[in-house]
């Protein structure tokens, strides 16, 4: 976990201030960072021996696979980001690349359900490991393609010298010094928009991580199996990791003409809206109830895959205020990992909490000796979990959202200069 907080800002600085080409050149960084991330994928699926109960070196393998995935993870990501942010200052061309980007989820989302299929839900674990080892080559080559032909609108800047005045005067004497680290972190955390985003996204990261681990859960207990069957809840489930990237696709023409700030508080708008209207209804409208749960989740998952949008204007408009040469994108991007990854941990962390002081683990552990009345306490507070999360979680993202100040981008694509 300390790694996990640490790597984002570290990994920020680096790219945006090291002088060595490979840390300071997006494309470089994806492009010698997709061997070693197609590696770390594979270090988890190919044990290092045969190992018994207790073996002391799986929990070793464990460590260092998981390290060296989420440092990597992090490394190619932040330069991802941060390239989306640098290859244009056009909003037209942003929503282009977010459209690319759905679409390659999707069908990156589709290898799920394949390899499921070709390894028999892992018991086949050969296969399994086959299926991995191609998943990465494929990736590896994806993301070595976009190592060779990407290019930042800065990359021609990152060795040219400061401009007088700039604040990249100030520190290009010491560009890895202490001061120079806490004035930029400075500058990034006292703009008011980037704490308002940050503020929000934590919300949002909080509510994807809640309907993620909970949904089914929530659907199991709260939805009998002959209302809406195994199969049933199982479409229900994967609609919500596929129908995000189809919205947001067919959403294109109003993210043109009302950008994305509106479109994401009215997201918010929705959420709580429906969040009172299932609250007054109640939890026997079963059907609704699974209608509720699904599409709160593929909204909060569309809303989430646009936030790339607002912290590419908080970029734009820090390089514009303070003179820089090149952008902190990276930076700006890890910052803002730092701040929002500790709620991907306390949503179920909470949830588990409040469920367990309701007997949920005992429940669990009793199966079908469970006592009636306690099965019927907790299967109320699931349904106020449900209603009430998203309500209370949604209008703290409205409170937060609405004072933000970059609204109109799509309409002054005049101001950037891609040059």
């Amino acid at each position: 976990m300390v790694w996990n907080a640490v790597n984002d800002p570290l990994f920020g600085y680096l790219q945006d201030n090291s002088r060595v080409p490979c840390c300071s050149q997006r494309r470089l960084s994806i492009l010698y960072g997709a061997p070693l991330y197609s590696l770390a994928f594979l270090l988890a699926w190919f044990p290092w021996r045969s190992y018994a109960p207790g073996d002391w070196l799986s929990g070793l393998q464990l460590m260092v696979a998981l390290c060296a995935f989420d440092g990597m993870l992090t490394f190619v990501l932040l330069a991802q980001c941060a390239l989306f942010a640098e290859i244009s200052g056009h909003h037209q061309s942003r929503l282009r690349l977010i459209k690319y980007n759905q679409v390659a989820s999707l069908i990156g989302s589709s290898s799920v359900l394949f390899c499921g299929l070709l390894s028999r839900n892992m018991e086949d674990f050969a296969t399994f490991q086959g299926f991995t080892v191609v998943i990465a080559a494929l990736a590896c080559g994806c993301m070595l393609y976009t190592g060779f032909h990407s290019e930042s609108r800065f990359d021609g800047k990152s060795s040219a010298p400061p401009s007088p005045g700039s604040d990249d005067q100030a520190t290009s004497q010491s560009s890895l010094s202490l001061s120079s680290v806490t004035s930029m972190m400075q500058q990034i955390l006292t703009n008011r928009d980037f704490q308002l985003f940050v503020l929000m996204n934590f919300c949002q990261v909080f509510m994807v991580a809640f309907f993620n681990n909970f949904t089914m859960i929530f659907a199991d207990h709260l939805i009998p199996p002959n209302v809406l069957p195994p199969l049933a809840k199982s479409f229900m489930y994967g609609a919500g990791f596929i129908c995000p990237q189809i919205l947001v696709l067919s959403s294109q023409n109003l993210l043109h003409s009302l950008g994305y700030y509106k479109i994401i508080l009215f997201t918010f708008y929705i959420e709580a809206g429906m969040a009172v209207v299932m609250l007054a209804l109640g939890p026997y409208h079963y059907h609704i109830l699974a209608f509720f749960l699904t599409t709160n989740m593929v909204i909060i998952q569309a809303a989430f895959s646009l936030f790339n949008l607002p912290l590419a204007d908080i970029i734009d408009s820090d390089l514009q205020k303070y003179k820089r040469s090149s952008p902190l994108s990276s930076m700006v991007f890890g910052t803002n990992a730092l701040f929002t990854k500790p709620a991907q941990s306390l949503a179920p962390m909470l949830v588990v909490s409040i469920l367990n002081q309701f007997g949920y683990e005992d429940l669990k552990e009793a199966a079908n000796n469970s006592n009636s009345s306690a099965l019927e306490s907790l299967h109320g507070v699931m349904f106020y979990l449900v209603c009430v999360v998203p309500m209370c979680v949604s209008a703290l993202q409205v409170l937060a959202w609405k004072p933000f100040s970059i609204r109109n981008s799509h309409t002054v694509d005049t101001k950037y200069i891609d040059g």
